[in-house]
């Protein structure tokens, strides 16, 4: 049984039509008559389960949500990008090429997962650029240190009480892993 249909309202973006979903059954926290966000073609989202894409949200290309996963607000899920589970995405967040949204992790804010990534386990990706395995239950966000540079930390509170004012940030990867450290000037 299907949950969800098609509507004729339209939009453009990027030379891919767009179609809005309207919910024809209720489920989850989704009433029956509910207008969601943005799809390209119904195997971008799940018949099954409890996933949904809400408001401004756009999933198109050969990108697909399923499992109990949502996205919403005016993040994009797009290429052959998959988020599955309890996973969410949200904000401005993008989530392209072919990467994994799994479990219960959260991709938010102005973050970036591309390549080949995978962003699974409790992790929540607030901002910054993800091209690599994530799978810690941790949180990630961005601090701007100044326009220049920045810093991706586990534990911003501790970054932002700490003076960074005219410290620069070392990022070396190796082995797809990031780390990095600050340098006194």
């Amino acid at each position: 049984m299907k949950k969800y249909k098609l509507t004729k309202t339209t939009k453009e973006y990027l030379g891919t039509t767009l179609y809005q979903i309207e919910a024809i059954m209720g489920f989850s926290n989704v009433k029956k008559g509910d207008l969601g966000g943005w799809i390209e073609k119904e195997e971008n989202l799940s018949q099954v389960d409890n996933c949904w894409v809400f408001g401004n949200a756009q999933v198109y290309d050969d990108a697909q949500v399923s499992g109990d996963a949502r996205v919403f607000g005016n993040a994009q899920v797009y290429d052959d990008a998959q988020v599955s589970g309890d996973a969410q995405v949200y904000g401005n967040a993008r989530v392209s090429d072919n990467t994994w949204v799994s479990d219960d992790a959260q991709v938010s804010g102005d973050a970036q997962v591309y390549g080949n990534a995978r962003v699974f386990g409790n992790l929540k990706l607030i901002g910054g650029y993800f091209y690599h395995y994530k799978e810690k239950s941790e949180e990630i966000e961005k601090v701007e240190v100044d326009e220049d540079y920045e810093l991706l930390c586990r534990e911003p509170k501790l970054a932002e009480e700490a003076s960074l004012a005219g410290k620069k940030v070392k990022i070396k990867v190796k082995d797809q892993i990031i780390e990095g450290e600050l340098i006194e000037e």
